[in-house]
């Protein structure tokens, strides 16, 4: 009899979202693999064996008994280090102030700016990591970062360095993505900075990120310039990622189908020939329906049309301090009832969609043979409880790269 390190067994049902190893599109998304009351062995963490009637033994048995294994989440798009937070601003919010109101009266991402460039490297470690520690106690096992609130060359290559440090000593792993170009800094053109991100900042991330984002808006930078920094990315080993038409068309999903993105996120006001782009390409479509929800609109991505078109779709958090949200349980929840994705759509793009966002599909997002042990047991009888049942974790415990990290019995 084999030994193993861990083994959870007699599970009501794997959703193993095994297959092929491409982003998932219209009806394969539906397509979840679920394999029922089987069992999962683990051993150096990876997984060795999926089914039923096994013939192991391990030190570490946990009995699931009428409870569902998942992938662990994979958080796509996140903005986990920053300092301070703006819990201020809802109150300006419920009197229907604007965006630039609040700018105006010493919010919006200035004033995380500030917060971001006073903290020490120290307490920023600290506070990331407290944040870590809430996804992954929601089931969250791994995840992209974003730089964007230093927007300038020291800060932002501080908060690189303290996301590559989250990475060594987390249990999350952690993707990293530069994003300089975030915003425009006061007093400075935005020609000015553009020049900046390209010729100072951009040389300077090697081994620090592998992906270049831009916020590709009106008022912010332009689809031109937004090439620009991307094309400049490339040239560095950097692979394109782009904010795209979340408050207007700037034509930015047409912009990711023509450097080659890997995604372009959010996408609410997108048209319907730059999501076509995209869908010809196979480039991933992440919403962040969190984002609308906590600025307390009515419009959210257009997922229904997305996934029609052929275009792959994943969730993210969007996790910053004008979308405070650690929990992609959240996520699919709001996925399914304000944008009309069926729960396996959901749990597709939260996971294997997800990790092909960040380029990670080949060794997690699905729960196979060889790929990691990034699993999770929820206490509920089927995927179809994450968006029935909410409001509650319902992640009991979390295998991390072969490890227990959260466990309750």
């Amino acid at each position: 009899m084999e030994t193993v390190d861990i083994l959870l067994e007699k599970a009501s049902e794997i959703v193993t979202l095994q297959g092929q190893n491409i982003p998932r599109i219209k009806e394969q998304m539906n397509e979840l693999s679920i394999i029922p009351n089987s069992s999962i062995a683990i051993k150096d963490g990876r997984i060795v064996d999926i089914g039923k009637n096994f013939n192991y033994k391990a030190e570490n048995v946990i009995d699931v008994s009428g409870k569902t294994i998942l992938p662990g989440f994979v958080d796509p798009h996140t903005h986990v280090v920053f300092a301070g937070s703006r819990e201020f601003e809802l109150d300006m919010k419920l009197k229907g102030l604007s965006y630039m109101d609040i700018l105006n009266k010493g919010g919006g991402i200035f004033h995380t700016v500030n917060e971001t460039r006073k903290s020490s490297e120290e307490n920023l470690l600290s506070q990331s990591k407290k944040r870590l520690d809430t996804m992954i106690f929601h089931g969250t096992t791994s995840c992209e970062a974003k730089s964007g609130y230093g927007l300038d060359t020291k800060n932002e290559l501080k908060i690189l360095k303290i996301q590559n440090k989250l990475n060594k000593i987390h249990e999350m792993d952690i993707i990293s993505t530069f994003l300089g170009a975030h915003a425009v800094p006061k007093n400075i053109s935005s020609n000015d900075y553009v020049d900046i991100v390209i010729n100072e900042m951009i040389p300077r991330t090697k081994d620090l990120a592998s992906f270049c984002d831009v916020f590709c808006e009106k008022g912010v930078f332009s689809k031109e310039q937004s090439k620009n920094i991307l094309e400049s990315g490339k040239k560095y080993g950097l692979i394109p990622k782009l904010h795209a038409d979340e408050i207007v068309d700037t034509s930015g999903a047409s912009l990711a189908a023509e450097v080659g993105a890997i995604s372009a996120d959010h996408l609410l006001m997108s048209s319907y020939k730059g999501l076509k782009e995209m869908a010809a390409k196979n480039i991933i479509g992440v919403l962040l329906p969190g984002t609308p929800f906590s600025l307390m609109q009515q419009r959210y991505a257009p997922a229904r049309k997305m996934i029609d078109l052929g275009v792959p779709v994943a969730l993210a958090t969007d996790l910053n301090p004008n979308c405070w949200c650690e929990n992609m349980q959240f996520i699919i929840q709001l996925a399914c009832l304000n944008m009309k994705m069926t729960p396996a759509e959901a749990v597709t793009a939260a996971t294997f969609n997800a990790a092909c966002a960040i380029g990670l599909n080949d060794f997690i997002g699905s729960i196979e043979k060889g790929k990691k042990a990034d699993v999770i047991v929820l206490d509920c009888p089927s995927y179809k409880f994450i968006p029935y049942h909410f409001g509650v974790n319902l992640v009991e415990t979390v295998v991390k790269n072969g490890n227990v990290v959260k466990a309750k019995f």
